[in-house]
């Protein structure tokens, strides 16, 4: 098995769309409303919103291969927050369904904390859904901690962890 993490490019946009539409699809049914999950995981709307994001190196965005076949995707960039600036913002992490709870999301966390702190960033942040526990335990086990901080997207809280790098 050749397991490989690679900077997404111009050509990515379906793949990323792909793994988007269907992680959201599995993780968020019981957190948002059925039309926001519709309209957010329009296919043909996500390829276009990756297609400008690669576009405009507006993020960072990985993807993790293996044999050649992409399974998970990441994306960072400077705090979208200006009240955060002096961190990196962990904007996604996504996995397909069926390989969940393998090690390829750790896998592309640790690749991704990596290339934040090469950038010169001291700390991350995250958003994540308060009710996704799921993604909470995950970003936990990564030495994210949770803060103070909430917000509401799509309808639902949101909450925010923040990590520091050494």
């Amino acid at each position: 098995m050749n397991i490989t993490i690679r900077k997404a490019e111009i050509g990515d946009e379906k793949t990323l769309s792909c793994i988007q539409t269907e992680s959201w699809e599995m993780a968020f049914t019981d957190i948002i409303s059925v039309d926001d999950l519709i309209k957010y995981t329009d296919i043909n709307k996500v390829q276009e919103m990756y297609l400008n994001v690669l576009k405009s190196d507006y993020s960072e965005i990985s993807i993790l291969e293996i044999d050649g076949k992409a399974h998970c995707i990441a994306g960072w960039s400077k705090a979208r927050n200006p009240k955060f600036s002096d961190s990196a913002e962990l904007i996604c992490i996504h996995s397909l369904y069926d390989n969940w709870g393998k090690g390829y999301g750790s896998m592309m966390m640790n690749h991704i904390l990596k290339e934040i702190e090469i950038s010169g960033y001291n700390s991350v942040l995250l958003w994540v859904f308060e009710k996704n526990t799921r993604a909470r335990r995950f970003y936990e086990k990564h030495g994210f901690e949770l803060t103070d901080n909430r917000q509401v997207s799509h309808g639902a809280v949101e909450v925010m962890y923040r990590k520091e790098l050494n």
